[in-house]
């Protein structure tokens, strides 16, 4: 069996390497100790040096075991959490000490030695969620992004745990209405900037938070509280550290030996997704936390940066990523029918989410980072030229059925001097909290799943900095607060009526009720299905108006379920009560009008409640 393991390895089709390569606790006779594997092909004189043989390297030699470059060796008597690394002469003829890339855990940063850790028997309870759990399509799903180390920040000088971390967050996530958490990388890094996307151990868990199976413990707990996670996951490049993958043979291993091909523009390295043991060695890593950490989904980034070289359109397409990512898309889901794959993709590559069997990638869904820099640039400027860039507001509807995109305000969007959204808006510090709570209103509207990062909802004004706790401070400042309560009630409405995640990747779901008024700046939009329909409007000005005229498709009665003016969001309490009934002939041909009460910067919610009785 594991030499059939060791075949799939070499030729690239491998998920399962994590379960021969790296070390395992095994018991051979009456005896237990740990067996290492690993896969070093141009290496000579491979020995594993540890705490246990006081890092003498002729002590424990490893065996080559076969022509492809495997060494093995068995050590009795050994436990979880010794330190250990792989001593070995490369193809260049220099002796070096290696942590092992298959390591399952790490010493915490700045040392770098993997350490030995039993990853096996965990005890699961949420067998209920993973049998009713889905791709999502049909479902609602709003994604909470989150950096652990800076969510809760650190307390007493120290970094909670994964379990720490649960007892704050399950609660609080599941106040806020999200349905799935989305975790950045939190595979082992030594820079605490690099936010983890530049990697050293992508099997090992983040140390800074605990053990492997205390992170199963996170996911554990937040599937019995009904939440998802995702994880963040970085296939396209590693960070360049000597005691880790880079050159790491002696004759680049992992990555292209191709100086042209090798850097990135992060200042890491590039794997070289055309070899067969890299895409191997990825694959399973992405398998294993799907597998052993019962992950729902994988959002794989910087997904432009491999479909093209260097993510320019212009150096051409990168086959050999092009091909990982089509066998990652198929062994994945073909393994874990339920689990979703979502691509931060800023391209316009065809077929990112359709499926490999149609000449697609095979995602399940794509980040619509176009719509994202559209928007945030629309709401930024004065309402006096808003009328001048109109199409902004609605080209995203022109292409938004050509992929399953995704809405993302995420981490890139509050860092690097971009400012906050609340920064990002146009006017004053009213006019700012207006347009916000328009903004959400209209990320929830538009078809397609969402995601905000962790503190979108406090309205912050300051920069999100990885070395600090969120400012909960602000929850004591009633503007600040209102907005978590809009994202709540907002969460809510989309969780609860079904037009809103059912279907909605389907254009007959979708109508624009006024799309031309340039003029007035002022939007609308219905969402249905064939039993309910709502009507989305937004007024981009700060003009206020007290009888509107919107066009509907349908006669009968509209009441406002929502409104982002009302006091208990910050607003000035200008919205409509009683249900409005219809007129003949409304704006932009529509057969049918409602007057409204309509606010400065207001965005509201209608739902058709039918005809009533005759």
């Amino acid at each position: 069996m594991a030499y059939g393991l060791l075949y799939d390895y070499l030729m690239g089709q491998c998920i399962d390497a994590y379960t021969f390569f790296g070390a395992h606790l095994e018991k051979r006779g009456k005896v237990s100790g740990f067996v290492f594997r690993l896969y070093a092909p141009c290496a000579s004189d491979v020995s594993v040096i540890g705490d246990w043989n006081n890092w003498d390297v002729t002590k424990d030699k490893m065996t080559k075991i076969d022509d492809s470059g495997t060494w093995e060796i068995f050590i009795p008597n050994l436990v979880n959490y010794q330190s250990y690394k792989f001593h070995f002469k490369n193809a260049k003829g220099k002796y070096v000490d290696k942590a092992d890339p298959f390591a399952f855990y790490s010493e915490f940063r700045p040392a770098t030695c993997s350490r030995l850790f039993d990853y096996t028997g965990f005890a699961w309870h949420d067998s209920a969620f993973m049998k009713s759990r889905t791709r999502n399509f049909d479902k609602p799903m709003s994604i909470y992004e989150l950096h652990l180390g800076s969510w809760k920040g650190q307390v007493e000088g120290r970094n909670l745990s994964y379990e720490e971390i649960a007892d704050y967050l399950i609660p609080y996530v599941k106040g806020l209405g999200y349905t799935h958490v989305e975790l950045m990388p939190i595979v082992q890094h030594p820079f605490d900037g690099s936010w983890g996307y530049q990697a050293t151990g992508f099997y090992s868990v983040d140390s800074r938070y605990g053990n492997p199976k205390q992170l199963m413990s996170f996911v554990d707990r937040m599937h019995q509280a009904g939440i998802g996670v995702i994880f963040d996951f970085a296939p396209v490049h590693f960070a360049v550290d000597e005691f880790a993958l880079v050159n790491f043979d002696g004759d680049y291993l992992f990555e292209s030996k191709d100086i042209k091909r090798r850097y990135s523009p992060w200042g890491s390295c590039y794997f070289d997704l055309g070899k067969d043991p890299v895409r191997s060695f990825l694959l399973s890593a992405m398998n294993y936390y799907a597998t052993m950490f019962h992950i729902d989904g994988l959002r794989i980034d910087a997904v432009s940066n491999m479909l093209f070289y260097d993510g320019n359109k212009q150096k051409g397409v990168n086959n050999g990523a092009v091909e990982f990512l089509k066998r990652m898309n198929g062994l994945l889901h073909d393994r874990h029918s339920s689990l979703m794959t979502i691509a931060e993709d800023s391209s316009d590559f065809y077929g990112v989410t359709k499926p490999t069997g149609y000449g697609g990638v095979g995602f399940d869904y794509k980040w619509d980072l176009g719509w994202m820099n559209d928007t945030l640039k629309y709401y930024s400027l004065d309402p006096i030229y808003k009328k001048y860039e109109h199409n902004k507001l609605t080209f995203s509807m022109a292409y938004f059925y050509n992929e399953n995109f995704l809405l993302p305000f995420s981490h890139d969007e509050v860092v690097h001097g971009k400012g906050t959204l609340i920064n990002k808006m146009w006017g004053s510090y009213y006019e700012k909290f207006a347009l916000l709570r328009n903004l959400y209103t209209y990320q929830m509207g538009h078809p397609g799943k969402t995601l905000s990062f962790m503190g979108n909802e406090l309205a912050s004004f300051d920069e999100w900095n990885e070395n600090k706790s969120l400012p909960w401070n602000l929850k004591t400042y009633p503007a600040h607060d209102s907005i978590s309560r809009l994202v709540r009630d907002l969460n809510l409405i989309y969780q609860y009526e079904k037009c809103l995640h059912t279907n909605e990747y389907n254009p007959s779901n979708f109508s624009w009720l006024m799309v031309n008024n340039s003029n007035d700046s002022v939007f609308a939009f219905e969402r249905f299905d064939d039993k309910n329909r709502l009507v989305f409007i937004f007024n981009m000005t700060p003009n206020f108006y007290n009888d509107y005229e919107i066009g509907v498709n349908m006669e009968g009665e509209y009441e406002e379920i929502f409104n982002s003016d009302k006091d208990i969001y910050g607003g000035a309490n200008q919205y409509n009560g009683l249900p409005l009934k219809t007129e003949d002939f409304g704006p932009e041909n529509r057969p049918y009008k409602i007057r409204i009460k309509l606010a400065s910067f207001g965005a509201m919610i209608f739902k058709y409640k039918g005809k009533g009785k005759k």
